[in-house]
């Protein structure tokens, strides 16, 4: 076989630089994107940012003295070279940003009228967070001015050391006292009047070695219980824990020899304790959702508009771009005017797809708006994309990790998609509302008679929706709902 070379033509897709950012980009948190911002601002000189975030923060002068004067912005330049550059550079803008500038004079006011603007303390001085006291500094604290002798203390902050988040000492005192050095001459008996002594500060219950054990410290030191119901309480943490938490109160009945009466006083006081007492002391801190798109109701129906807190605003640098006008730059800064330029395109593309998305799913979600859940239609990914144009993956890309605010709350875009069920009329019911509807039935069922899974689906079909037990179950079980057994009270 004869080998030859042939020159052919063809077309296939490539992914440029351009496009793999605009798909980055798109599929970025907001939280996401800030930081790729950020990075890509102290990579590009090229690239600013016309809202500084630390704007509004404390600024300290070179002697350390408080800054009280505003950052003036740069004022602009003026003369053909600077229009040219300014015509040159690409800007993006939050929609209905104000971009005029104030100078610092007319924001400083020595008279009382800026006197009075700030007369309160708490405006007029930032406000520091206050320091976070945790479950170790709480019963140190408590140590030292309960225990005078310094060996006492010693093995009472040993066993402090040992405790877990929420106030549990999963660790025996056989293993402790095996750590500790022979030549200390520490008995078993110490570590045990240590505990002892550990477990009467507060909160209640700490030390305890199980939740039996700390559910029973609790109820001894509880006020006001009859002498009667502490005692059937204290049986039922200490011997039948695991039938209460399984509430079979058919087995705790003819163990205690009780009526229901009698079961639910000692019901009651236990549910007065915490299982967990050093939980309070936890220091985690909560994640805050900034919505991407807000949604409002007004007269012309309901109306969409993107959130301007989390649209940066970013433009080429004007100084730099004149100089590349002029042909004094690098040619390294060519590149980065380019990289500047698309990025700022990228942007705008990247908010502009989020609030086409976002009207189209309002569109098809205008019962929902109005009704809430129980109104929520079927809606999948390949519906807005063939209605926008764009590919599925877009629409994936775009729904992921963004969100959206509502009269009804905070919703990740991708609540909104939901599968069908066929209903007995032949219609589609969205899994959305067959949840929402499982969650109003549970809440209104009769406690001593929970509803069973079977009858949820029986319900659910004498209103169309042919449904299944399992899929009531899958359902229930992804609310967090617990099965008919745990939701069952006397």
């Amino acid at each position: 076989m004869k080998q030859s070379l042939q020159l052919r033509t063809s077309q296939h897709l490539a992914l440029t630089p351009q496009l793999q950012q605009s798909i980055r980009l798109l599929q970025l948190s907001t939280l996401e994107l800030h930081q790729e911002l950020e990075q890509l601002l102290t990579d590009n000189p090229l690239l600013e940012r016309l809202d500084d975030p630390l704007d509004h923060s404390l600024r300290l002068l070179a002697d350390g003295a408080i800054n009280q004067q505003a950052p003036a912005t740069e004022a602009p330049a003026e003369g053909p070279q600077a229009e040219a550059a300014s015509a040159e550079a690409d800007t993006y803008e939050a929609p209905g940003a104000d971009t005029e500038s104030t100078t610092p004079d007319a924001d400083m006011d020595w008279g009382d009228s800026g006197r009075s603007k700030n007369s309160d303390d708490e405006e007029a001085r930032p406000q520091l967070e206050a320091h976070h006291c945790t479950l170790r500094e709480h019963l140190m604290e408590q140590m030292r001015v309960t225990v005078l002798e310094m060996r006492d203390r010693a093995l009472v902050e040993l066993i402090i050391d040992a405790l877990d988040e929420n106030g549990y000492l999963e660790e025996a005192l056989e293993e402790i006292h095996a750590r500790l050095p022979e030549e200390l001459e520490v008995e078993i008996e110490e570590l045990q009047t240590a505990l002892k002594l550990l477990q009467s500060f507060d909160p209640v219950g700490v030390g305890a070695r199980n939740a039996a054990e700390c559910l029973a410290i609790q109820i001894r030191r509880l006020p006001g219980v009859p002498l009667v119901t502490r005692r059937m309480a204290l049986a039922i943490v200490e011997n039948h824990l695991a039938w209460f938490a399984q509430r079979d109160f058919n087995k705790l009945k003819k163990a205690l020899l009780c009526d229901d009466e009698d079961l639910r006083e000692a019901q009651a006081v236990i549910r007065q304790c915490n299982p967990h007492p050093g939980a309070a002391f936890a220091s985690d801190v909560s994640d805050y959702v900034v919505p991407d798109v807000i949604v409002k109701k007004s007269r012309n129906g309901w109306q969409v508009s993107l959130n301007n807190d989390v649209m940066p605003r970013l433009r080429v640098n004007q100084m730099y771009a004149n100089l590349l006008k002029q042909g004094k730059g690098e040619s390294a800064m060519g590149a980065q005017l380019q990289e500047a330029k698309w990025l700022i395109k990228n942007m705008r593309q990247r908010f502009d797809t989020i609030l086409r998305v976002a009207q189209a799913i309002v569109e098809r979600q205008k019962n929902f708006f109005s009704h809430g859940a129980v109104a929520m239609r079927p809606l999948v990914l390949r519906e807005i994309a063939d209605t926008l144009g764009l590919h599925e993956s877009t629409i994936s890309r775009v729904t992921t990790q963004k969100y959206m605010l509502t009269p009804h709350g905070m919703f990740e875009l991708k609540y909104f998609f939901g599968s069908h069920v066929a209903t007995e009329a032949g219609g589609e019911a969205s899994s959305t509302a067959i949840r929402a509807l499982i969650v109003q039935l549970t809440g209104a069922e009769d406690p001593k008679n929970p509803l069973s899974d079977s009858k949820i689906a029986d319900m659910l079909g004498e209103q169309g929706m042919v449904i299944a037990r399992r899929t009531v179950a899958k359902y229930r079980e992804a609310l967090k709902i617990p099965p008919v057994s745990l939701r069952k009270s006397l």
